[in-house]
């Protein structure tokens, strides 16, 4: 029986939006689907919510749920990852809670920035242990990696591990959609040419019946920056940039050094910017799953709609041989946008098929915008070379050049903040503990 094993599986809302997406595909059909979790009470939770819909949409379809995880990976064909290393409490309290201390504000705080920069730091040693498991027991498994920091853990991946390893996002694929909708403008028809990073790709080009659109999109966000709108620091950047960009306005907010400023208290309602957005998701999340547990667990009516999610085409397309282009994270390998760094995650166009997964060449970005990733990326393989090196000094410098932690920070700051992260996280983070380092100098 052929398997996909979906490591983190606890997240049971988003294992059904991909699990439950992959039982509406007949090529798939007899596959086991294998549930592994290091949560067993959440685990369980999703095995009979994952049962129900099996027993209501695809009967063909082995559920099994797992508490050694090279048993659940043993075998797998594919392995979707969704974990959260050290959770919302105390990881992500703690990335919120401690900069705050040093006069620092986040938003959400998983892709760069300190928060980022530390969850990423607990995350890919452990990442590194599904590898070596991978490589053993499942060698020729596509690993669908969900979890973020995206770039910085698709990057760990491809460059030390044998496995072959693709990064999935949420917001490529409703980019346009959703500016449309802010915009009032119809989307239907609309073609698009999407490249960049991860939460920092760029609407490059977008046109219908051969007409670029962007003339009339720029005109209506000046209009609409005049009131209070949810998408106020994407319309900014683009107006002072060119290009709109696929990730949310509280997101970018904290990838740049414009927006949250101390200095500037001003712009944070200028900009409609929700500081500490994550914790409060994370709260209603919980109270929602308390509301929403029993329906899914017990529900033999339970419903689904296959959702906007890549993973499930991406298996059906390496199963079927029926390709299905989407945008991936990937290594800029061969410089799939050449005034990028070979070293580092792109976000681009990606054909997958039966022979695997295929990027697809952009060429150069407009400058300005290969400018500002290239902020971020400084700060994503610093650290990387922090988890591999397990190099305090790393950490420090990943920081340094994090353009929001750089704008508000001193430099001693920033390594106080660091050692402070460092101890707070404590068991998640052992590889640093009681390590004092000098930062190199040479």
């Amino acid at each position: 029986m052929e398997k996909i094993t979906f490591i983190g599986a606890g997240s049971t809302v988003f294992a059904k939006n991909v699990l439950g997406d992959c039982m509406m595909v007949p090529a798939l059909d007899g596959f086991e689907f294998a549930l592994y979790d290091i949560d067993e009470k959440r685990l369980r939770e999703s095995e009979a919510m994952l049962t129900n819909l099996r027993n209501r949409y695809n009967k063909s379809i082995s559920i099994k749920a797992y508490l050694d995880r090279r048993e659940a990976l043993t075998g797998a064909k594919y392995v979707i990852n969704a974990i959260q290393v050290g959770g919302y409490r105390p990881s992500t309290v703690i990335d919120f809670e401690i900069p705050k201390k040093y006069g620092l504000r986040q938003t959400i705080a998983d892709t760069i920035g300190i928060g980022g920069i530390f969850r990423a730091l607990r995350t890919i040693p452990v990442l590194f242990d599904f590898a070596k498991d991978i490589e053993e027991v499942c060698p020729d498994a596509w690993f669908l990696n969900y979890t973020n920091p995206m770039a910085s853990l698709t990057g760990a991946m491809l460059r030390y591990t044998n496995v072959k390893t693709v990064g999935l996002c949420h917001s490529v694929q409703v980019c346009t959609r959703d500016l449309f909708k802010t915009l009032e403008m119809d989307p239907e028809g609309v073609e698009e040419k999407i490249a960049g990073i991860n939460h920092m790709a760029w609407l490059l080009e977008v046109k219908k019946n051969g007409k670029d659109l962007y003339p009339e999109i720029k005109q209506r966000a000046l209009e609409k920056q005049k009131s209070k709108h949810h998408d106020m620091v994407r319309f900014e950047l683009m107006d002072k940039f060119g290009f709109y960009v696929t990730e949310s306005s509280e997101h970018n907010a904290e990838y740049h050094p414009y927006f949250i400023k101390n200095n500037y208290p001003e712009l944070i309602e200028k900009f409609n910017i929700p500081l500490d957005e994550y914790p409060r998701r994370c709260e209603n999340q919980i109270k929602g799953w308390e509301e929403m547990r029993e329906s899914l667990t017990t529900d033999s009516n339970l419903s689904h709609v296959r959702s906007s999610e890549y993973g499930s085409r991406i298996i059906e397309a390496m199963e079927t041989n029926h390709a299905f282009k989407f945008g991936g994270n990937v290594l800029n390998t061969g410089g799939l946008i050449s005034n990028l760094p070979r070293k580092a995650v792109v976000e681009v166009p990606c054909i997958a098929d039966r022979s695997g997964i295929i990027p697809c060449y952009i060429g150069e970005l407009p400058e300005q915008l290969a400018a500002l990733n290239r902020t971020n990326i400084n700060t994503q393989l610093l650290t990387i070379e922090a988890a591999v090196t397990r190099k305090k000094e790393y950490i420090y410098q990943a920081a340094m050049l994090d353009p929001h932690t750089a704008s508000e920070l001193s430099l001693d700051d920033i390594v106080s903040l660091c050692d402070d992260l460092i101890e707070a996280h404590g068991e998640w983070l052992p590889a640093y503990q009681d390590k004092k380092q000098v930062i190199a100098t040479n």
